[in-house]
């Protein structure tokens, strides 16, 4: 789907759409949990399609709910060895890299499959832990299937590529029968996204701690228990609301959370800074998703910003240094691409044109928002990729006065 935006600012109060990052965990832990759990406040997204999907192959089950999900977990119990379960994760990072250790402690293995780039991401951490635990790997045809057990023990992994391995094996070691440890061997970016998984696990009734220590985690087994949780508004998609405020718009928020486990709240503080003029340099280690709503900030203020510490970008949906360079050129901004992130030198005025949406979520939504500070309008091409995140991203842009006409 391609759409045209006449450019004007928007006005209005919106509710940003419940956090994926904590949809996926509260799913997967209901789905282990002894019983039923309830997860309210869940928006249908392909990524958590993607994750209900692998629930189910899982051994879990889901109904609808009033305002959410009623889960019948599996209890941790490792199923009868047979053939191996098939996982169809769409487009979903988080999906594939939780559960590619849960299902070696309840189904000795599976097969992962995905579409777009998700099969291309890099899986190395999890491989290293493999051939040094004798656990099978072999990705061919678009498909990676892993056989074997997982134990416990130490294991050890690089903490630079994604915390999401982290949260994969801080999900799945509690479910083995001693204690394990899990190290990492660099500086663990992305932190706060352990850090949301230990909050899901505690109220589960599992217990991870953080040693400074041993730069990592120590695991006891347990079970988990069934819970009641409410899903709080996504600070990552907040942030494209927070960018049109920033280029003019009249907007209010709410349903977000101020004391939030969600590293991508840092927007609020990035939001303020760029409002300032000047010099600004931004280190995107916690908090990379932030990238395109940021530099759609930067491309109209006065002044140059820097964003740094962003290699892993290129790694994601798209190649989000690239695109997110070529979306802000392509409407007449100014930015520079680095190996490890942009340089973006604010101009007067966008005039506006014509954006490849990459097949990324986030690119479509900046250009969306970039759009309502431009003089001519914006055609964004695949304008539909929002449906990976923030399905109803059009609805609430319309709602807020944005004119969007589909081509």
């Amino acid at each position: 789907m391609d759409v045209q935006i006449t450019p004007r600012r928007l006005s209005g109060v919106v509710t940003p759409p419940p956090s994926k990052s904590l949809a996926h965990r509260w799913i997967l832990a209901a789905a282990l949990a002894a019983g039923t759990s309830v997860v309210k406040n869940v928006a249908f997204s392909e990524d958590i399609e993607a994750t209900l999907r692998c629930m189910e192959a899982l051994g879990a089950s889901w109904e609808a709910a009033e305002d959410g999900l009623r889960v019948a977990g599996i209890g941790g119990e490792r199923r009868p060895f047979g053939d191996l379960p098939q996982f169809d994760c769409g487009e979903s990072g988080s999906t594939l890299r939780f559960l590619i250790p849960i299902v070696l402690t309840v189904d000795q293995g599976g097969v992962f499959t995905g579409r777009g780039r998700l099969m291309e991401r890099p899986q190395q951490p999890y491989f290293d832990l493999f051939d040094r635990r004798g656990i099978s790997y072999a990705l061919e045809g678009g498909a990676l299937t892993v056989r074997g057990s997982l134990s416990p023990g130490e294991y050890r992994l690089r903490g630079d590529v994604s915390s999401q391995f982290f949260t994969g094996l801080l999900m799945a070691l509690p479910l083995l029968e001693g204690p394990s440890v899990v190290v990492s061997t660099t500086k663990l970016e992305s932190a706060s996204y352990t850090s949301m998984t230990m909050g899901v696990l505690a109220r589960c009734g599992v217990h991870v701690r953080w040693s400074p220590a041993l730069n990592g985690f120590g695991v006891e087994p347990g079970v988990y228990g069934p819970f009641e949780e409410t899903v709080e508004a996504d600070w990552s998609q907040a942030a494209f609301w927070y960018a049109a405020i920033s280029l003019g718009s009249n907007l209010r928020l709410r349903g977000l959370k101020g004391q939030s486990a969600q590293g991508d709240a840092a927007v609020v503080g990035h939001y303020q800074k760029l409002a300032l003029t000047g010099e600004v340099k931004i280190n995107l280690s916690d908090c990379p998703d932030l990238l395109p709503p940021l530099a759609v900030m930067a491309a109209v203020r006065r002044g140059t910003t820097r964003f740094t510490h962003a290699a892993r970008l290129r790694l994601k949906e798209s190649d989000r240094l690239a695109t997110v360079a070529r979306m802000l050129k392509a409407l007449g901004g100014a930015v520079s691409e680095e190996e490890d992130g942009l340089t973006v030198y604010g101009v007067s005025t966008l005039p506006g044109g014509v954006v490849d949406g990459a097949n990324d979520h986030r690119i479509v939504m900046a250009a969306a928002i970039a759009a309502t500070r431009c003089q001519g309008p914006v055609v964004i091409r695949g304008a539909e990729a929002v449906k990976k995140s923030y399905p109803n991203f059009w609805r609430d842009y319309e709602n807020l006065g944005g004119a969007v006409h589909v081509l």
